[in-house]
């Protein structure tokens, strides 16, 4: 796959582009939004191309999803208060811009009428 056709989360798993990593490990890797919709918005991004959305990820890897969820988990309870939205968006008309199977954790105070994008 050529360089421009990876995803933008290929690209920064593989450090070509900069990112407020905050997890990293052999399966998953979770990064600050750049354009946050509540106080704690990270991305939760298992590090395999092999899926598009969170529908390929539960039938193909059920537990890397687990895995994913897990980790978004851990991650609320550092960085907040432990609660949290997880959100998936699947297709196009669903919000879905980066077609690599990622979760946005959401904590705290959300926009009023946002669902993440």
């Amino acid at each position: 796959m050529a360089t421009d056709e990876r995803s933008v989360f290929s690209r920064i798993i593989a450090g070509e582009i900069p990112a407020d990593v905050v997890h990293d490990s052999e399966r998953i890797i979770a990064f600050r939004d750049i354009a946050p919709k509540a106080p704690v918005h990270i991305l939760v991004v298992p590090k395999t191309e092999s899926y598009r959305d969170v529908v390929e990820l539960a039938a193909g890897d059920p537990a890397l999803l687990a895995e994913v969820v897990a980790t978004a988990q851990t991650l609320a309870a550092e960085h907040s208060n432990g609660e949290f939205r997880l959100v998936f968006n699947t297709g196009a008309s669903a919000g879905q811009t980066v077609y690599h199977v990622h979760a946005h954790l959401l904590s705290g105070h959300l926009e009023e009428g946002t669902l993440a994008h």
